[in-house]
């Protein structure tokens, strides 16, 4: 019977090594310059906030755990993550919801010496916020804002001392058509963090309501030189999305459009363009030392026109203001991957390992997993170990496999560049057990590498494939080799196309697939919000 089957034998990976060589990042950097995406690989939905003399940036992670990665830079070029405001197992559970549910369009804010991430987990409870005095964390446990529905809450806080919130709803009347979508606002206790009094729509529909615009959202409040500016995401995250701004003397409104919106865009671009870089919106303004602005952004890298497995990326650009009017990009002006970096930026801008061409290594020789490595959903045991065999990570595989609504036993790692390599040592894994190396879009489009033992004791490496909703995963390629001590994978990617790769022990690497479909990945035909991840993964079969 399952419940006297003994626990199955951990599948033990030496090491984990990603590279990449786009050729985007192949231009020289000139000094006192950097490099977009800021944060390459999907890092959506950005929200940045300057507190004690350092700036503070958090992006949706959806159903991944730990979730909401705190990043912390001096410069606005080099972020290094220092924690997650979703970080203990019992803050939220995304089992049972697809992948691209869970946590929404974070935003981070920063009070009279606390800070405040506001945020949407869908379909898991609605709209919270979690608190800390440090970054780094501990976070609070999800205040809940029941009363308040919708997506993309945020918090503004002004300079006489009342606080607000801020979110993306329903219109207060009918909806008059599909992405049909209200900013409100309303008062909130912030020392209970409650909301009270009446609430406002400050825009209904968008800055053009007489042309229908569609999905409103990720809104973010500045007071600048006596104007409340109300910034705001159009036109839907995808090819016509953009950035647009609204100010007003008083916090209430009325809020009147800038006449030159939107202040970023990338739709009216060709898209055949060479390097496109597309979706662009969903900005958050910051101020720096010197007095300049800055806005961070997502926008996605894209390839054959339509496709981008990277998903959502961070990108960072300028600000500048002509007649009390912020403006980010100028109209038909493609995203540079190459510009003047903030004047206080100090070293060279080595942006590895969040962008540019470099290859980084994971020897599982440290007490607890890297930040880069996420989770699918909240484990509900430990299974990732790095006490039992050190300098290697051992995996207590799970029978679920990586289709599951739980939590399959895969570490993941975001892919940042659109030509890369992905490689791990593992032993053979002992009868009944697979272990191996996935490229995971979502629980209904990836690819595994594999191997198990086969009945002679020797083993067979294989490539299983899930190409879509309701299309069982198959495999699609396999090789028997003779009993090896040690083993390697490799998955390569170069855009739309993907390989693998293994070899025995010491030998040379061994060709099982090359030139296999990659678009499936892409976000765009696999739907959703994020990217690719990629890692080791191991599952009992018995």
């Amino acid at each position: 019977m399952a419940e006297d089957r003994p626990d199955p034998e951990p599948v033990r990976f030496d090491w984990f090594e990603y590279s990449g060589s786009d050729r985007a990042f192949e231009a020289p950097l000139p000094a006192g310059h950097f490099r977009n995406p800021i944060l390459a690989g999907f890092h959506s939905d950005p929200s940045i906030v300057a507190a004690k003399g350092k700036f503070y940036l958090v992006a949706s992670t959806f159903t991944y755990f730990p979730g909401i990665p705190i990043f912390e830079s001096e410069d606005l070029v080099h972020w290094t993550q220092i924690g997650n405001a979703i970080h203990r197992p019992d803050q939220l559970d995304f089992d049972g919801l697809g992948l691209s549910r869970g946590v929404f369009a974070p935003t981070i804010e920063y009070h009279d010496g606390t800070f405040y991430v506001v945020n949407t987990a869908v379909d898991a409870g609605g709209n919270f916020i979690v608190t800390a005095s440090d970054p780094a964390g501990p976070w609070s446990d999800p205040i809940w804002l029941p009363g308040i529905g919708g997506i993309d809450p945020s918090l503004f806080f002004d300079d006489d001392g009342r606080a607000y919130l801020l979110n993306n709803d329903a219109p207060d009347g009918p909806v008059r058509y599909d992405g049909h979508r209200a900013i409100w606002l309303q008062a909130i206790d912030i020392a209970t963090l409650t909301p009270f009094g009446p609430r406002k729509v400050l825009i209904d529909g968008g800055v053009k309501p007489e042309d229908n615009p569609i999905w409103i959202e990720g809104p973010h409040l500045y007071k600048v030189d006596g104007w409340y500016y109300l910034n705001n995401a159009e036109g839907g995250t995808g090819p016509q999305h953009s950035q647009v701004i609204l100010r007003s003397r008083d916090v209430w409104g009325p809020y009147t459009p800038y006449e030159n919106n939107p202040i970023l865009t990338q739709r009216d671009l060709p898209p055949e363009r060479a390097l496109p870089v597309t979706n662009a919106g969903h900005a958050d303004l910051v101020q720096g030392p010197d007095g300049s602005w800055w806005a961070v952004f997502l926008a996605s890298r894209n390839y054959d026109v339509r496709h981008y497995n990277t998903g959502r990326e961070t990108f960072l650009l300028p600000v500048t203001w002509t007649d009390g009017w912020p403006t980010i990009l100028p109209p038909d002006t493609p995203i540079p991957y190459v510009l003047p970096a903030p004047s206080w930026m100090s070293r060279q801008a080595d942006q590895a390992p969040m962008s540019g061409n470099f290859t980084w290594r994971d020897a599982f020789d440290g007490p607890a997993l890297d930040p880069a490595w996420m989770f699918v959903r909240v484990p509900k045991r430990e299974w990732a170990d790095l006490a039992s065999h050190p300098g290697a990570l051992s995996i207590h595989p799970g029978r679920e496999g990586l289709d599951t609504l739980g939590n399959p036993t895969f570490l993941a790692r975001r892919q940042q560049h659109l030509a890369f390599e992905a490689s791990t040592a593992l032993t053979m894994p002992a009868p009944g057990i697979v272990g191996g190396l996935a490229a995971f879009q979502s629980g209904n489009h990836w690819y595994l590498l594999g191997v198990r033992r086969d009945a002679d004791d020797g083993a067979v490496v294989f490539v299983e494939r899930a190409a879509g909703v309701d299309q069982p995963a198959q495999i699609i390629a396999q090789h028997t080799i003779a009993r090896a001590a040690d083993l390697r994978l490799k998955v390569a990617g170069d855009a739309g196309r993907i390989g693998f790769a293994w070899a025995a022990d010491d030998g040379d690497w061994q060709w099982l697939l090359r030139d296999a479909d990659a678009t499936l990945l892409s976000t765009d035909h696999a739907g959703g919000f994020v990217g690719v991840t990629l890692g080791p993964y191991a599952r009992d079969e018995r």
